[in-house]
């Protein structure tokens, strides 16, 4: 079936695929919405703890080259975040290092270049992740693969059509050739099956470069721990929701991460898998609780909002239990801080 056409419009993941690159390619993603390292300074400064520790951990000879990647940095905030934390406390890590960024807008690339000027690491930005150099690597994507294309199938009495966008609207064409990954899942007549092969397909290409050399990755997102049935597809202009299918580039299109699938495309690929956790379960364990309170009491007149950042972090009702982190290891990475245990499914 084909992308696009002119009796059924465009595909639901090509349409999504233009829309985001319009929309951060021309307008401040950050008027829309706020990400954690935004919210808290915590965030950054714990995540930053965690890489020195894998670093640490990586099967390398000491002071060896290490790449330590973001995928989709927004304004540079947690790479600046991190960046301090290992310079304060783990200066041994930042020998060899070399910082690389995937990013294609133009706009986020001078905003993270600014962040990141005084960091004393060299700074390289990237396309796609296959351009960065070979190496060890420490990956790290915070809602990154949320905003990445995915397509909808609709299940009907009959057999399954997939949505595609026609003039702002929907429109169903029959599908014969339905994905694998979209059955099974105890659907029926009406139901919505979600499927993102572009996340997949980064996750995928992460694992195959950390099965071929040492690294780990962490992805937190918000999303699903299962592949279940169910539409997520949103979309934020002004800061306030929208329908998904405005003009393309006027608005942040996105949906919920299916993490199991991206466990299984990394264990597929030969990679080991830590999750998916919840967010607050994995910044508690890094010690998110213990940092607050030790800046409360270095700066008691922040005090409240530090506490407000960190509740919207870790909060169950907030962003504690809907976001959640999955780390993918090569095989010979023996532990990944912050998670308790592998992942069950197709590794042993």
């Amino acid at each position: 079936m084909s992308v696009s056409g002119s009796q059924g419009g465009e595909r639901l993941d090509a349409f999504m695929g233009r829309a985001n690159a319009a929309y951060y390619a021309r307008l401040d993603p950050f008027a829309d919405f706020v990400t954690a390292p935004e919210i808290s300074q915590i965030f950054g400064e714990v995540l930053g703890a965690w890489c020195a520790v894998v670093m640490r951990g990586l099967p390398v000879a000491p002071g060896s080259s290490v790449r330590l990647v973001e995928a989709g940095p927004g304004r540079g905030t947690l790479m600046a975040d991190m960046l301090r934390v290992l310079a304060r406390l783990a200066p041994d890590c930042l020998t060899g290092l070399s910082v690389h960024l995937i990013e294609t807008s133009t706009r986020l690339r001078k905003a993270q270049g600014e962040a990141l000027a005084q960091c004393g690491v060299s700074v390289c930005w990237h396309d796609v992740l296959s351009d960065v150099p070979p190496g060890p690597m420490v990956l790290v994507a915070n809602e990154f693969l949320d905003a990445l294309p995915i397509r909808q199938f609709v299940r009907t009495e009959t057999g399954w059509q997939e949505r595609f966008v026609q003039n702002g609207q929907w429109s169903l064409l029959e599908c014969a050739d339905v994905p694998p990954e979209v059955t099974g899942r105890g659907e029926v007549a009406g139901d919505v099956v979600e499927i993102s092969p572009a996340s997949a397909g980064f996750v995928r290409d992460v694992a195959e470069r950390l099965r071929r050399e040492p690294g780990v990755a962490l992805f937190i997102d918000y999303g699903t721990a299962t592949s279940c049935v169910g539409e997520s597809l949103q979309a934020l202009r002004q800061g306030r929701p929208v329908s998904a299918l405005v003009e393309a580039g006027t608005a942040d299109v996105t949906a919920h991460v299916d993490f199991a699938s991206m466990a299984r495309a990394a264990q597929e690929a030969g990679a080991v898998c830590y999750g998916p956790d919840g967010q607050g379960d994995l910044l508690r364990a890094l010690g998110a609780v213990q940092r607050a309170e030790a800046l409360c009491r270095s700066a008691p007149e922040q005090a409240g909002a530090l506490r407000s950042g960190l509740d919207r972090l870790i909060g169950p009702d907030r962003m504690g239990r809907l976001f959640k982190a999955l780390a993918i290891a090569s095989p010979e990475v023996a532990t990944v801080p912050g998670f308790s245990e592998k992942t069950a499914g197709e590794q042993q």
